[in-house]
């Protein structure tokens, strides 16, 4: 157990900086996502069809 005390503030510097990166990965996938709905309507607008619209969830 003495051996594992000095080691808590590491693992909880790693746990923390793990939810970071998972939060930007998050944020990067959610641009992409995105990035890739816009490109789909622009293309269905220039081959002149209507963009598909997302029904509410309501």
């Amino acid at each position: 157990m003495r051996r594992l005390l000095p080691l808590a503030p590491v693992l909880a510097v790693m746990a923390l900086s793990a939810c970071e990166t998972m939060q930007g990965a998050g944020r990067d996938m959610q641009t992409a996502g995105a990035l890739l709905t816009d490109q789909a309507a622009t293309s269905q607008t220039q081959m002149g069809q209507q963009p598909y619209q997302t029904p509410s969830p309501y």
